[in-house]
């Protein structure tokens, strides 16, 4: 049985009493230029009918897709703009073959493009390959992929289609954290200027993902309002320039570089941009709020950087929650939704970027299954059961709200291990064999959220997801040889 979605009306309330004067709007418009990135990496992804019409409420018509899915891609029909992507495994097939490039427009974006009435604008080949984390791996395999790609995109005579790679604002740097003085860097050089050049005959933008998050994440003694839009309590001046907040100075860094490589015209679009609301002791709900009521502002008004003044294009990151992100960068990588997993609001954000306190519109017809939590048996006296329970239970879920700082960071043990068994439970949807924990769990029908910590129902599954349960089954295998080893 699926449970009724809260009204938007009691959603209201209960920001209300959290921030004080709100409005709650139905409908509303957004910024030109402006939209968002929905990534599913999901146990339970949200359908993709439910997410479009979603949009629509909040006036955001410009998607941005980590792949090209059928089912989600023909959801987005009608008036959005739409932009698909290739992830990086893929690369390698579509460098060394142009057939194979050809089958993929063929089944991707042919037969959505017109008879479809998908408007697919762009195609990203492949998802910040040139990250330093990944050294060599994609250097030489993402220009070839490109190029193949919008061959076989123009022989099939899809010339509105364009072609270009997300890339990492890490592709660029600056020696002395000037702008002026900001150019790619050394070890991709040649294939920068190869992938500019294309991207500048084919009239196609140049993608870049900035996280000014990740300069106060990475650097302890990096100047937190310098972060965020609006303030001033730091500065850098270049070049009779000034730059009051982390993003312009690295989106001119980008600038500069492109000045410097002869194509100082190109359009720069922002692929991702966003602040995480939980996983580390930046990452919450209030630090998001304001960096995203700064953003938003500064985007609608146009004013842009001292190098690129005027009207931007960007694209935030992100619309959901995704519980089955790799953490590799950090716990905050499942954390990054502006929306939860279910499509409730946060917080308030005004996507007209005129900075009212309103609630945007959460989505409609969601479906939970019952409504039932997984915690530690309260009859369970030997504590030193706990920690391999809890240690399985993490390595098959998502624990990343349990840490310092976090929403769930001050359960103890007890209350630690009940969140546990709830993630691990509801990832395998309320199976009673995912609440033994070999005696120590239990099934609830109380609600055992406390404070910030929440204790989610998960959405009723998708059964044609079939790449789901594969990840699901993985994240289980890994947790059985931890418990093992742990036992």
């Amino acid at each position: 049985m699926a449970g009724a979605e809260f009204s938007i009306g009691a959603l209201c309330l209960i920001v209300l009493l959290a921030y004080g004067t709100l409005h709650c709007v139905q409908g509303a418009d957004s910024i030109p230029g402006l939209g968002i990135n929905w990534g599913a990496l999901a146990s339970n992804p949200m359908d993709p009918n439910i997410v479009a019409n979603m949009l629509k409420d909040n006036g955001i018509k410009k998607v941005k897709l980590f792949d090209a899915d059928p089912w989600i891609v023909s959801a987005f029909s009608g008036d959005f703009e739409v932009m698909v992507g290739i992830p990086n495994d893929q690369l390698s097939k579509f460098a060394g073959s142009l057939g194979d490039a050809e089958d993929w427009v063929k089944e991707n974006l042919t037969k959505h493009l017109h008879n479809g009435g998908v408007n697919i604008r762009y195609v990203a080949v492949g998802n910040e390959p040139f990250l330093t984390s990944y050294g060599d791996k994609y250097v030489k395999k993402t220009f070839p992929a490109m190029q193949n790609i919008q061959k076989a995109i123009d022989k099939a005579g899809h010339g509105e289609v364009k072609v270009t790679t997300a890339l990492n604002a890490d592709v660029y740097e600056s020696q002395t954290n000037k702008p002026s003085d900001g150019d790619f860097r050394d070890n991709i050089r040649d294939v920068m200027k190869q992938i500019i050049q294309f991207l500048h005959e084919k009239k196609s933008p140049f993608l870049v993902n900035i996280y000014p998050f990740l300069s106060l994440y990475q650097s302890e003694g990096f100047p937190e309002d310098f972060a965020f839009f609006g303030t001033h309590s730091m500065t850098i001046s270049d070049k009779n320039a000034q730059y009051s907040n982390v993003f312009d100075a690295n989106l001119d860094t980008l600038a500069w570089a492109l000045k410097k490589s002869g194509y100082s015209d190109i359009k720069i679009v922002v692929g991702e941009i966003g602040w995480p609301t939980d996983g580390n002791k930046n990452a919450n709900v209030n630090n998001a709020k304001r960096f995203y009521q700064g953003f938003l502002k500064n985007m609608a008004s146009k004013k842009g950087t001292p190098m690129l003044p005027g009207h931007m294009d960007a694209y935030l990151f992100s619309l959901f929650d995704e519980n089955l992100k790799s953490i590799d960068p950090g716990n905050f990588e499942r954390h990054w939704g502006i929306y939860r997993y279910d499509g409730k609001p946060k917080f308030p954000i005004d996507f007209s970027g005129k900075g009212e306190e309103k609630l945007p519109q959460s989505a409609k017809g969601v479906r939970y299954q019952e409504h039932k939590w997984c915690v530690l048996n309260a009859d369970v006296k030997n504590m030193s059961l706990i920690p391999p329970a809890l240690d399985y239970a993490c390595a098959g879920a998502d624990c990343t709200s349990l840490g310092y700082g976090c929403s769930c960071g001050n359960l103890g043990l007890a209350g630690n291990a009940s969140f546990a068994f709830n993630q691990f439970f509801q990832t395998r949807d309320q199976s009673v064999e995912a609440c033994d924990f070999n005696g120590l769990g239990s099934i609830v029908t109380q609600d055992p959220s406390k404070g910030t910590c929440l204790f989610p129902i998960e959405l009723e599954s998708n059964n044609g997801d079939m790449l789901t349960t594969m990840r699901i089954m993985a994240s289980m295998l890994i947790g059985l040889s931890i418990f093992f080893i742990t036992l």
